[in-house]
């Protein structure tokens, strides 16, 4: 996976994180650097642990699906792009609680980063050099998190349609990527 492709997937994976944390911004009263940080590491230490999970899953059977990963990989991502387009387009629920605490903060890390779980299930699949790739991945949400307290903070949740639908559709278009790749080079 080329380092491009490999950015676009950790932008599309941290849209969902950068939705809830715009939320979070919004509902305080004022965004520190020390809120924004830790919205940012909560995401980023999920969405970087995730891949690496699904990764040493798919490790343990990839020999045996080698034949149609590529298909795998483009439902996989297809299903989660799908999944976050779908998200985009509900009614979203204002005035999401501004609590930080690791009770309210690990359930919303790890729901936001199970997709990253089945990406890195694609990964093995893919062969792709993991150890940089959830770096980048965790390196990416957290940042794009911390950014989104920021913004909600001064914009509200203007933005969280677009972001999950623009993540959704980077997935799809990178799943459909990856099937074209194998069927037209076999």
């Amino acid at each position: 996976m080329k380092l491009w492709e490999l950015f676009l997937v950790a932008v599309a994976l941290s849209m969902d994180a950068f939705a809830v944390s715009i939320c979070k911004g919004l509902s305080m009263k004022k965004a520190d650097v020390k809120n924004a940080v830790l919205v940012g590491a909560y995401f980023g230490i999920f969405q970087g642990l995730m891949p690496l999970i699904g990764y040493f899953l798919g490790s343990q059977f990839s020999d045996k699906i080698v034949a149609f990963d590529h298909w795998i990989a483009f439902v996989l991502l297809g299903l989660i792009g799908s999944k976050m387009i779908k998200e985009s387009l509900e009614p979203h629920q204002e005035g999401e609680s501004c609590n930080l605490s690791f009770g309210a903060m690990l359930p919303l890390a790890i729901a936001t980063s199970i997709d990253a779980l089945v990406v890195g299930l694609t990964f093995s699949l893919l062969e792709v050099n993991i150890l940089p790739a959830v770096i980048f991945i965790g390196v990416i949400t957290f940042s794009l998190s911390a950014f989104g307290v920021k913004v909600g903070n001064i914009f509200g949740c203007k933005f969280k349609a677009k972001a999950e639908f623009a993540g959704g559709v980077i997935l799809i278009l990178i799943g459909l990527k990856i099937l074209l790749e194998h069927l037209m080079h076999p």
